[in-house]
């Protein structure tokens, strides 16, 4: 179905409606031809005429196989996809009187998602008459963001949104080879230590 999607982005051979065309090309000079003329060319090449900028004035055509050029394009999508990094949010969320235990617990979590190069957005969450501690909540947060400053930057202050009061925590370039480190280390360590 994508392949459909790719063919009918561009006009080919007789769905050019322009008079004159530019082609350009490999083997091919680089000018302007009456559409007539560039047909030809095409047919003696053994190719598709291949509109590639239609808005240009005369619009640029390449001779070339129009499937090998739909395969190109698909292959240049699929290449700039893989670049692309997918980065993920986490959630973590508070009570405005979180105590001492849950606090660790989660903060241990926030570690692992930000070496892992996950965001974090961590949230006091304020039910009923709880609001009233937004105060403490915002402390919390500033809290947090205070443990993870050697794993993370803040992205955004604390924030209250309705009833939710939000920082989002953004990874720090750089932490995750530590974590690949740190058993190299130990087990060096112990070997120092047999000896």
């Amino acid at each position: 179905m994508k392949n459909d999607n790719l063919k009918g982005q561009h006009r080919i051979n007789e769905q050019i409606r322009a008079k004159e065309v530019r082609i350009v090309g490999d083997d091919i000079e680089s000018a302007v031809y009456p559409l007539a003329q560039a047909l030809k060319m095409a047919e003696e090449h053994d190719a598709d005429l291949v509109e590639i900028s239609p808005n240009a004035v005369p619009p640029v055509c390449r001779i070339i196989d129009y499937s090998k050029f739909l395969y190109q394009l698909k292959k240049r999508a699929k290449e700039q996809k893989a670049k692309q990094v997918k980065v993920n949010v986490k959630e973590i969320r508070f009570g405005p009187q979180t105590d001492e235990h849950d606090y660790n617990f989660k903060l241990k979590h926030a570690i692992g998602f930000l070496q892992d190069g996950d965001k974090v957005k961590a949230y006091v969450f304020f039910k009923g008459r709880s609001i009233l501690f937004k105060e403490q909540g915002e402390v919390l947060l500033l809290r947090f963001a205070n443990d993870l400053e050697e794993y993370a930057k803040v992205e955004q202050m604390p924030l209250l949104e309705g009833k939710r009061m939000i920082i989002s925590l953004t990874p720090k370039k750089g932490p995750a080879p530590k974590k690949t480190a740190a058993p190299q280390a130990k087990a060096a360590k112990s070997e120092e230590e047999e000896d």
